[in-house]
């Protein structure tokens, strides 16, 4: 009974390794956000039962692939160790709610919208995307809390000296923070705030270049700069774990000199002993 256990196991794990197997899951993962795009033009309705049957099709595979990868761990406490395999699971047991009950319709297709995250847990360069985005959300809430301050203090400023061009941009400090905002995102910046504040301040262009220079090109270099970091370190840490690249490689030879220096301690040690140990005749 192990052994067959044990066959199965094998089997249902290079099945899940299979990349053709993962191409395919990637395809009808596509394939299921395309329908819900079709859903929402008119044209469809037509269609309507056509869509019903294929997602039916589509949550009856994720199910049987769920399963799969369930089935190819040793034991169901391997499988949800791992955070993503709760993400997909999660995602698949919601998608089971039924769509024919007008009651539960709406909840049904927004929670199999999400069935589309699954392309980021399938694909391990948006997982190295994502993981590396929310590990650099603490350093980044830093740079936010520097940029909200200098927004501050603009806006403060602004609001002051620009109170009579336009009470709708700089009216108050909330007001010149929207505004502010504006320029940050160079939306029409120029037109629509720039100019009109030049009629009556020539010397206006400081003001807004050197707020400018601070958020448009060091803090948002600075929030690049954090990202690529943490990138770099996921991707240093994923070499490691599947023993290739770079960063495998120094750690190989680090034990390698680690294990050479241990039996260099050792035969410095038998040399010191074999010379203290007195000679008889």
């Amino acid at each position: 009974m192990s052994e067959s256990f044990t066959t199965w196991q094998a089997r249902f794990e290079q099945l899940r390794s299979n990349k053709l197997f993962e191409t395919v899951v990637i395809a009808i993962i596509v394939v299921s956000a395309l329908m819900i795009g079709a859903r929402t033009y008119d044209e469809a309705s037509q269609f309507e039962q056509w869509l019903m049957y294929l997602d039916v099709a589509v949550t009856v595979f994720f199910l049987v692939e769920l399963l799969i990868r369930m089935a190819a761990e040793k034991n169901l406490i391997s499988f949800f160790k791992k955070g993503w395999n709760i993400f997909d699971f999660l995602i698949v047991t919601a998608s089971l709610i039924p769509m024919d009950d007008s009651e539960m319709v709406l909840l049904a297709r927004l929670l199999r919208i999400f069935r589309v995250l699954r392309l980021v847990s399938m694909i391990p360069e948006l997982r190295l995307l994502l993981v590396s985005l929310v590990k650099s959300i603490p350093r980044m809430g830093y740079v936010a809390l520097l940029m909200f301050i200098i927004f501050y203090i603009y806006a403060a400023i602004g609001s002051f000296i620009f109170h009579d061009v336009d009470e709708q941009l700089w009216g108050n400090i909330a007001l010149a923070m929207l505004t502010l905002f504006q320029v940050a995102t160079f939306e029409s910046w120029a037109t629509a705030v720039l100019y009109p504040t030049m009629e009556y301040y020539p010397y206006a262009w400081i003001y807004f270049l050197t707020f400018i220079f601070l958020n448009a090109f060091i803090f948002l270099n600075m929030m690049i700069g954090i990202v690529l970091d943490v990138m770099q370190k996921e991707s240093a840490l994923i070499d490691l774990e599947s023993g290739e690249g770079e960063a495998a490689e120094m750690q190989g030879l680090r034990a390698d000199v680690k294990e050479l220096r241990s039996q260099l301690n050792r035969m410095e040690a038998a040399l010191t002993q074999r010379a203290d140990t007195p000679k008889t005749d």
